[in-house]
C-alpha cells in the first residue's frame, strides 16, 4: 500500500509559484521515490484528492511531466508513468553521457576558484550521505553537484539541453541511486579533482563513465575508456591510484 501523502500546501516562499508547478514537483518527486511503478496509471481524480487541489492543476501538471518524458498521456487511458524500452534507455544514457562529458570538460577549462569552492562544499555534504539517507536527500545532493558543475561550465545552451535530458532520465537513475551512494560520491570526487587540476580530457572521461555506471551499463563505460587517447588514459590510472 502506498503512503497517503499530505495535502499540497504552499509555503510563504512559494506563494508566487504557479499551483500546477507545485503539483508537478510533488508528483515528480513521488515517481522518483519509487512510489509509482513504470506503467502505473496516474488518475487525475485520485491525485487531486490526495493533494487537496482541483483536477485542473493536476491535469496541467501531468501535461508538463509528459513534456519532460516521465509521464505518458494516451487517449482514453489517461496518464501513466513512462515505460522505456531497453533500447530507449540506452539511447538516452548515451546522449546524456556525451553531454555530461562536455559539461565537465568545459568546467575544467574554466575552473573558477569561487565556483569550485561551492562544488567542493556540495561534495563534502555528499560524504555524509549513506544508504539510509532518504532518497529525496540523495537526489537533491546529486542535483546540486551537477548544477554546480554546469555553472562552472557556463554554457547556457548546454545547460538547457542537459537539464531537459536529466528530467527525462532521472527515474532511470533513481532505482540505483541509493545502492550506489558511495560509488557516486567517489566518482563525483574524481570529477572534482580533474576540474580543479584543469584536466579537461580526464574530467570529460570521468563524467561520461559516471553516467554509464549510474545506469548500470559497465560495458559502455569500458568502451568509453577504450576510445580515450593514451595520455588521458594514463592520467585516469593515476587518478584511480
Amino acid at each position: 500500500m502506498k503512503p497517503n501523502p499530505a495535502p499540497l500546501q504552499q509555503t510563504p516562499g512559494a506563494r508566487h509559484v504557479p499551483l500546477n508547478r507545485l503539483v508537478a514537483d510533488r508528483i515528480r518527486s513521488r515517481i522518483l521515490a519509487g512510489e509509482y511503478e513504470a506503467g502505473e496509471r496516474l488518475a487525475e481524480e485520485r491525485l487531486s484528492e490526495e493533494l487537496g487541489v482541483s483536477r485542473m492543476p493536476v491535469r496541467e501538471a501531468l501535461r508538463s511531466l509528459a513534456a519532460e518524458g516521465i509521464v505518458t498521456l494516451e487517449p482514453r487511458r489517461g496518464a501513466s508513468v513512462t515505460v522505456y524500452s531497453d533500447e530507449q534507455v540506452q539511447e538516452l544514457v548515451e546522449v546524456r553521457a556525451t553531454l555530461e562529458s562536455l559539461n565537465a570538460k568545459l568546467a575544467a577549462r574554466r575552473h573558477d576558484p569561487k565556483q569550485i569552492a561551492e562544488l567542493e562544499r556540495i561534495l563534502a555534504a555528499g560524504a555524509r550521505i549513506t544508504e539510509k539517507t532518504s532518497l529525496a536527500a540523495i537526489q537533491e545532493n546529486n542535483n546540486q553537484f551537477h548544477g554546480a558543475l554546469e555553472r562552472i561550465a557556463d554554457n547556457s545552451v548546454l545547460t538547457n539541453i542537459v537539464r531537459s535530458l536529466r528530467d527525462r532520465t532521472a527515474f532511470i537513475f533513481a532505482k540505483q541511486s541509493r545502492k550506489r551512494v558511495r560509488e557516486n560520491w567517489d566518482e563525483h570526487a574524481g570529477i572534482v579533482r580533474a576540474v580543479i587540476a584543469g584536466d579537461s580530457d580526464l574530467a570529460a572521461l570521468l563524467a561520461a563513465r559516471h553516467v554509464y555506471n549510474a545506469a548500470e551499463m559497465p560495458e559502455a563505460s569500458d568502451a568509453a575508456t577504450t576510445a580515450v587517447p593514451a595520455e588521458p588514459k594514463a592520467r585516469l590510472k593515476r587518478a584511480a591510484a
